[in-house]
């Protein structure tokens, strides 16, 4: 598979690209939710978890059973299931205006303080992809447990233009 140089790539599905990145379908909710809702200018994408191919790409919980490498990938895998959400909602990355504010929650051990390390995962394939659009807002916070035992889920709210 030939890459487009990240430099020279135009379009954030050309930077996905260059990145060796593909965007998955989108999977269906695991509840009774809408996987995002469109309120005006605004895009809010439901928490999506660290699923790649089916699978969660790790379990349990980060500082004992995921290191924070391993939590940062989860975190990018997330980041991706963001953008596949996006991407079925707009038809283009293009029309990210830009991305307002990323909530990242991270399944952690009782001493692990390194949430915004884990969070960094998301933020920065974000930029890598959407350019000044993706860099945002962020909280990243610790929790006991997340959904079908992630040890990483981020949900997201952005700016789009008018259809």
């Amino acid at each position: 598979m030939s890459h487009i140089p990240l430099s020279d790539a135009h379009t954030p599905e050309e930077r996905l690209h260059a990145l060796g990145l593909t965007l998955p379908h989108p999977p269906r909710p695991a509840a009774y939710y809408l996987p995002y809702k469109r309120v005006g200018a605004q895009l809010w994408v439901s928490g999506q978890i660290a699923v790649r191919g089916g699978s969660l790409v790790q379990e349990g919980l980060v500082g004992s059973d995921v290191d924070l490498e391993g939590a940062q990938e989860c975190a990018r895998v997330c980041a991706v299931n963001v953008l596949t959400q996006v991407k079925e909602a707009l038809g283009e990355l293009s029309r990210v205006r830009q991305v307002v504010k990323l909530s990242v929650f991270v399944a952690s051990a009782r001493d692990f303080q390194d949430q915004h390390l884990v969070a960094n995962g998301a933020s920065e394939l974000l930029a890598q992809v959407l350019g000044e659009a993706g860099r945002h807002a962020r909280s990243a916070v610790g929790v006991a447990r997340l959904p079908l035992n992630s040890p990483v889920e981020i949900e997201a709210v952005l700016e789009v233009a008018a259809d």
